[in-house]
């Protein structure tokens, strides 16, 4: 890649950065508390681990009602939500969510303030950040409880401190090289590894791996002349960071009670057992979504509706090369970061489980390269992303739409989503028109994407979507059955009718995938959902019983039970075959489901 131009224009510009930037921030806080707000799906896993620790009134060990899921995380991670909750009695979801949202801001400063050294350019500053912003990775990963903000922001820390070495030679193009290795003594490897087994502590401790090799590796690429005692003090210094981060998460294995199931659940079954699958592994790495060729197209996935501005990027980078062949002129910060992106996806193409979240702590270099080399990423690679979100728009307003018809939203909710799809759909046509506008229109419109989502789903954090008050007060201190269709989704109802006891029992994927595996086996058949329905009502205070389909209208069980309340839901987790080109224009086929809250009929 050949040296990023810095020019300013203007301080109109840089206003215009900055209020996209804000909207954004916004965008990122509506909706904080909502129960459908884009997440990994294991979020209330570690919700209900960090709530029961809460009730033990003990930091550890960690505790859990499910079975092989206690110490699936390091603890830092359930201290954080145990002291944001004041140990339990605040029990809400924009409290738990907050610190992942503080987190992600801090990034985004990180960022902004690092480009804006390097370039000396406040507008690319202003673009980095709104960039980030803009990857659908940090917003599905940057706002809910189990984020990957936090270690992002620790793993980073030693990245952005070397990137604030190099500072441009003023009146020049090219930043100087890090040549005062000496002042990169123990103390400042020392020091890196603090971030480092912080970092670990929240996720885990291999990525103290991906980090100090990223460090490493970066060291040694800008260092000219590059010399054997500087690659042994560069790697001495670097072992010396990954050891003292290494000691730093070992405390939990001894502060823990239980250490022998820290090691068993989390260093062999949680960390370990990603490598250990052996029979098979180039079968994975070779064929299928996990393999190394799907991994290889992790920052692509990531950036979400900005991927064909990051294959622009690519493009872009793969031409200069080619002509020039330039990498001794790169400047050290960008050498810095493409060994920051290069490192990362390398080392997680190994594992036998891939994913592109995986990679995401290497996303602010990819956010910082797409700002400095923005103009220089030809037009069409924006139009594209225009054309995507566009698609995506006008999906979000047909949404918004049907839960109007359906008196989910208000008229208010709905003309709001409304303005947003119709603000949308006129920055497509201004980027698409004015070429002066086509960059900061893609940039835009990936955020107003985001605000028709949040303000489609908005609607279900009120009164459509929870329990009324009255049946609240019908169910206190009861014991519900609810229905669990994925890994711990129980524990969504402390949000929706605290002060109970919750039951789970199988329901959805998760019914279907028992009955199939009891057929397989020669089983006798299940029980009937009616029959399972009648069951639960007998054994418990209330069910919440989930409508199975959009032609059921009311509980299967009347006039043997009484209706306590009803709730709009939304679905995931669609089976194959469920959303079709037929069908996708009618979302309240596939999308909207009722949830019943049930009691058994007074004999």
């Amino acid at each position: 890649m050949a040296t990023p131009v810095r020019t300013d224009h203007g301080n109109t510009a840089s206003r215009g950065w900055f209020a996209l930037l804000l909207l954004a921030v916004l965008v990122y806080a509506l909706g904080l508390d909502g129960q459908y707000i884009p997440s990994n799906g294991d979020e209330m896993v570690y919700a209900h681990i960090a709530r029961l620790t809460a009730a033990s009134q003990h930091w550890l060990p960690l505790v859990s009602e499910l079975e092989n899921m206690r110490n699936t995380k390091p603890p830092l991670l359930f201290w954080q939500a145990m002291v944001a909750s004041n140990w339990g009695q605040n029990w809400q979801l924009w409290v738990l969510r907050a610190p992942s949202l503080l987190y992600t801001l801090l990034i985004t400063a990180a960022i902004a303030a690092t480009v804006r050294r390097l370039s000396n350019d406040n507008r690319s500053a202003l673009v980095a950040a709104c960039v980030y912003l803009s990857f659908f990775c940090t917003f599905r990963y940057g706002r809910p409880y189990l984020t990957s903000a936090a270690e992002t922001f620790w793993l980073d820390l030693p990245m952005f401190w070397l990137l604030w070495q190099c500072v441009p030679v003023v009146g020049g193009d090219t930043a100087r090289p890090v040549t005062a290795l000496p002042n990169w003594g123990a103390g400042r490897f020392a020091l890196c590894g603090l971030p480092l087994g912080v970092g670990a502590a929240y996720k885990s401790f291999a990525l103290i791996a991906p980090a100090a090799a990223t460090l490493w590796c970066a060291l040694l690429v800008i260092q000219r002349p590059l010399r054997w005692p500087i690659v042994l003090r560069t790697t001495l210094g670097c072992a010396l960071s990954a050891a003292i981060a290494l000691a730093l998460f070992s405390f939990w294995l001894v502060l823990d009670p239980d250490p022998q199931a820290v090691w068993r659940e989390f260093v062999i079954g949680e960390n370990a057992g990603k490598l250990a699958k052996a029979q098979g592994y180039w079968q994975t790495a070779l064929h299928g979504g996990s393999s190394v060729w799907v991994q290889l197209l992790a920052y692509v996935q990531d950036a979400g509706l900005l991927a064909f501005v990051v294959l622009g990027l690519a493009w872009s980078g793969w031409q200069t090369w080619r002509r020039r062949g330039v990498m001794d002129r790169v400047p050290p910060h960008v050498q810095i970061m493409l060994i920051w992106l290069a490192v990362w996806l390398l080392i997680f193409t190994l594992p036998s489980q891939r994913s592109a979240r995986y990679v995401i702590p290497a996303m602010p270099a990819l956010a910082m390269l797409l700002a400095l080399y923005w103009s220089r990423i030809a037009r069409a690679w924006f139009m594209l992303t225009l054309l995507l979100a566009a698609l995506v728009v006008l999906a979000l307003g047909r949404i918004a739409w049907v839960a109007h018809e359906l008196e989910i939203s208000s008229p208010l909710q709905l003309g709001a989503a409304m303005v947003a799809v119709l603000i949308g759909a006129g920055a497509v046509l201004a980027g698409w028109s004015r070429p002066g506008l086509t960059r900061a229109c893609a940039v835009l419109v990936c955020i107003l994407v985001y605000l028709c989502f949040d303000l489609s789903v908005l609607p279900m954090n009120g009164t459509a979507g929870r329990f009324s008050q009255r049946a609240a007060s019908d169910t206190v201190n009861a014991t519900i059955a609810v229905p669990n269709g994925f890994n711990a989704q129980f524990e969504r109802f402390q949000f929706l009718l605290p002060g109970n006891r919750f039951v789970p029992y199988d329901a959805g994927e998760r019914a279907r995938a028992n009955a199939a595996a009891a057929a397989e086996q020669g089983a006798p058949s299940m029980e009937s959902p009616e029959q399972q329905l009648r069951r639960l009502l007998a054994s418990h205070d209330g069910v919440v019983w989930p409508q199975a389909d959009a032609a059921q209208q009311t509980a299967p069980c009347l006039p043997d039970c009484v209706v306590l309340g009803s709730r709009w839901r939304l679905t995931s987790r669609h089976r194959s075959g469920e959303i079709r080109l037929s069908n996708i224009w009618y979302p309240e086929d596939w999308l909207f489901r009722r949830e019943w809250l049930l009691r058994r009929a007074s004999p």
